[in-house]
């Protein structure tokens, strides 16, 4: 299906693409494409999820894996087509769903974002999306490095991200929003 070349594009154009099979994020305006995760991505995606889900059984807050849209800046009022930021995140934990959940995703900050880094997405995770997450007020961010075994975690102090705490492969990660709740990382970097 061939896109219409514009300048900026909105969630609205998005929405009308819904036939295409390729998954799109905005930055400001600006299409960029989704290439398809690698199994290892997709192993460490699945390992994550299943540790925070167990957690998140019966509480309030919820977990949502990619592809599902946050509209990072949306405001109640705003329509699609007045909507130029949408990212589709690893991961998402959002803890006021009836205010934040719709059919379409997400409006507003999640408390915690999650990207595992790949070839196609690492400039972007760590500095595109990394300033979009910190001005949205994204109170926690994970990123997660698989070449290196590692997560760097980013929680917003004072609206700002600054000096994230490194855990490697032996290490269990406390997740900051979510009280008692931990990710055991060697599981998530099993040589399996």
């Amino acid at each position: 299906m061939a896109l219409p070349q514009e300048e900026h594009y909105t969630y609205a154009d998005l929405l009308s693409w819904e036939d295409d099979p390729t998954r799109y994020e905005l930055y400001d305006g600006q299409l960029r494409a989704l290439s398809a995760p690698t199994h290892i991505h997709q192993m460490i995606l699945t390992e994550l999820l299943t540790q925070i889900h167990a957690y998140l059984r019966n509480k309030r807050c919820k977990i949502y894996p990619a592809p599902f849209d946050v509209r990072l800046f949306e405001e109640p009022e705003d329509v699609p087509g007045t909507v130029y930021t949408v990212v589709q995140p690893d991961l998402s934990v959002v803890c006021d769903n009836d205010r934040q959940v719709d059919r379409r995703g997400v409006h507003g900050a999640p408390d915690l974002i999650v990207e595992i880094l790949s070839p196609s997405t690492k400039q972007y995770d760590c500095l595109v999306k990394y300033k979009l997450y910190q001005q949205a007020g994204v109170r926690e961010y994970w990123i997660v490095d698989p070449d290196k075994k590692l997560v760097l975690v980013y929680t917003l102090v004072d609206g700002q991200y600054y000096v994230p705490e490194v855990y490697t492969a032996k290490d269990t990660v406390p997740v900051g929003v979510l009280e008692d709740c931990h990710v055991d990382l060697s599981s998530v970097f099993s040589e399996e």
